[in-house]
């Protein structure tokens, strides 16, 4: 935690903003999906979602020109950012230069070895305002990581934040809201609209804030084989959960009593479709579909 004097600008400032791309002859990448935030008020409310402590370690994904980060490294301990376009590496190291808790890896963070960040701390935070084309990927890189995270907060698209903690027999729930769910508890913290971005995306943005659960709700070893049952239920989603399995499973009289067998174990009618399964009838089914060693 690095408490800067009140002499500090903010760099979210919608002005400083502006007064920094001009400097650097910036112009935000399409490609890497960049969109500065120039809302101080939103930025206080990511670091209030994430929680943190003066003792606490943080991991920053794509700290762009350091408008969250100034705010982290005034709550923190420290501050890793992980910044991929190189063109930011000297605009961080000015922006700042006030704040020697924070360190700068000009590296993309799905590169990054799990031993490389569970060495920066015993627990980890994790933070970031994310391209919207990166965001799943990230997500599930963390959520299948297995460090030691004690919380992450994550702003990306409202649509995807809606898949992600949607409840059975809504239309959004999907793979993604279980992939996420048997992992961690999702809880959409506030909305963002675009305006507070420079440039302003098209689409507005939500924080989401995920506590990993202890215990999965289904065991390590369960979940690839139970990834691949999910997947296949939501393979067309206007079919029956029986004709999606029965497309991956097979469809001689034997897969068909097979997978009338695990339907019913699982307490789900082969007439049903996939989006209004809960989670435990699906570790249900997979457990019944498991083979056998």
């Amino acid at each position: 935690m690095f408490m800067a004097d009140n002499q500090t600008p903010r760099i979210a400032d919608p002005a400083r903003t502006r007064e920094i791309m001009a400097q650097y002859h910036l112009r935000p990448k399409k490609s890497l999906g960049q969109n500065f935030l120039t809302n101080g008020r939103v930025l206080a409310e990511i670091v209030a979602a994430a929680d943190l402590t003066p003792a606490d370690a943080v991991i920053e994904i794509g700290p762009g020109i350091g408008a969250l980060t100034q705010y982290l490294a005034e709550a923190a301990r420290h501050v890793t950012a992980f910044e991929l376009d190189q063109r930011l590496l000297p605009v961080l190291q000015d922006t700042l230069h006030d704040y020697p808790n924070v360190t700068i890896v000009h590296q993309d963070i799905l590169d990054a070895a799990p031993a490389q960040l569970a060495a920066l701390a015993p627990e980890l935070n994790i933070v970031a305002n994310l391209p919207y084309y990166v965001t799943t990927p990230i997500l599930m890189h963390f959520l299948e990581s297995g460090l030691p995270i004690r919380r992450m907060v994550m702003m990306m698209q409202k649509e995807v934040a809606d898949r992600i903690t949607a409840d059975p027999g809504s239309k959004a729930y999907g793979s993604l809201s279980i992939a996420v769910q048997i992992r961690a508890q999702a809880t959409v913290a506030f909305t963002v609209s675009h305006t507070a971005f420079n440039p302003p995306p098209k689409v507005d943005s939500a924080v989401v804030v995920f506590d990993f659960l202890t215990d999965p709700l289904v065991p390590l070893t369960e979940q690839p084989f139970f990834n691949k049952v999910v997947t296949a239920c939501f393979a067309q989603r206007r079919k029956t959960i029986m004709n999606n399995l029965l497309n991956w499973y097979g469809r001689t009289p034997e897969h068909r009593a097979t997978l009338t067998a695990a339907l019913s174990h699982a307490g789900v009618a082969p007439t049903a479709r996939a989006e209004t399964v809960s989670i435990p009838a699906y570790r249900a089914l997979s457990e019944k579909l498991q083979p056998q060693k």
